[in-house]
């Protein structure tokens, strides 16, 4: 396992290592350019018996009186329990430059105990953004991402069948309130800031249009003059420049998922020479209890006898092993394929390693 997690990072680094340089609309944010987030609450109808319990949600039965009133049907005082509605979470990322008219997709998310969205119909929900206007209203029927079995004894659940997407299932109603021919600079925000990086951003923007119209303000900013580009609007502007390729520069990263075992060393990772020594400590606990019966015709009790059996297991282990210092990537890897250890254990190798400071990267842990 340990040796094909390697070879998979060793040859994505060499892929990445070989590869083009990265377009500049790849690289930073566009200063104006973005989505905006949309949240709604509403109802899902039409499922099969695996809704809300209204009992335990009565939030679901308040939004369904509150559509029905306004559909003209008065329920004042009525006892309703139906089983095919869900309440539900609406949410979505309105694009920029979103024109009225235009759709977005949506996803749905139940917030009751319903067992399921498989075959529900989102009923009109109106979505509002942080400054509490609506933009978009959303309906449609929702595509759930799973399925749920159930009988007496047993029970199978495959996927998340309480979270499902309708695309294109919300109409933009307001647009944002946004002059971006007014600009007179952008602004090009690095999603992952480093100076070199902005440097060669602003060195590429400069030579493509043959005098300064860019400048680097910080590691995650570069400003662009708008004017001094000859572009007739800031759309056009941006259109001449985000295919500019440029080559990024990042910081030496080791990204560690604890939950999968999973391990990513980035290409400019370097271990200094430390030796190494791991072992794996093994407790075990094993309960048999033993039930005594009393005599027949004896009018006793059955008396149970607890039996813990509890021992400790120490394993070999690898010994002390010399790790020696890496120059790339690919001998940082083989030194650490010498180890022979599983992943999880090379996590925790790659933690004390780093606490000697001998690991020179980032360690991130997920």
């Amino acid at each position: 396992m340990t040796r094909f997690l390697i070879a998979l990072v060793l040859w994505a680094a060499a892929a990445a290592a070989t590869a083009s340089p990265v377009r500049i609309k790849d690289l930073v944010e566009f200063d104006g350019v973005r989505g905006n987030d949309l949240v709604g609450y509403g109802l899902v109808v039409g499922l099969n018996s695996t809704g809300d319990g209204i009992r335990n949600a009565p939030f679901t039965e308040e939004i369904m009186s509150n559509i029905l009133e306004r559909l003209g049907v008065n329920i004042t005082g009525e006892q309703f329990r139906p089983k095919n509605v869900a309440a539900v979470f609406v949410t979505a990322e309105l694009p920029a430059f979103s024109r009225a008219g235009s759709t977005i997709d949506i996803t749905v998310s139940a917030i009751g105990d319903a067992k399921s969205l498989l075959g529900g119909t989102l009923v009109m929900t109106p979505m509002n953004a942080a400054d509490g206007q609506i933009y978009a209203v959303a309906q449609g029927t929702v595509i759930a991402g799973g399925a749920s079995v159930e009988g007496n004894g047993a029970s199978v659940v495959q996927g998340v069948p309480t979270s499902g997407v309708i695309p294109s299932g919300a109409r933009v109603e307001r647009e944002i309130d946004f002059d971006f021919t007014a600009l007179k600079s952008i602004r090009l925000a690095l999603r992952t800031p480093d100076f070199t990086t902005a440097g060669r951003i602003e060195n590429a923007i400069n030579v493509y249009a043959g005098r300064a119209v860019a400048r680097m303000l910080d590691s995650g900013t570069i400003v662009l003059d708008i004017a001094a580009t000859g572009a007739i609007s800031p759309a056009h502007a941006i259109g001449q420049i985000e295919n500019i390729a440029v080559e990024p520069q990042r910081k030496a990263r080791v990204v560690v998922d604890q939950r999968s075992g999973t391990i990513v060393l980035g290409e400019d990772v370097r271990i200094s020479r430390v030796a190494v020594s791991q072992g794996n400590l093994t407790l075990r606990i094993e309960e048999a209890p033993l039930v005594i019966q009393p005599n027949p015709f004896s009018q006793g009790a059955s008396v149970i006898v607890p039996r813990t059996s509890a021992s400790i297991e120490q394993a070999p282990g690898i010994g002390l092993a010399e790790v020696s210092g890496g120059t790339s990537l690919s001998e940082v890897i083989a030194g650490l394929n010498a180890l022979g250890v599983a992943p999880r254990d090379m996590i925790d190798i790659l933690k004390s390693i780093k606490a000697a400071g001998a690991l020179h990267a980032e360690f991130i842990v997920r």
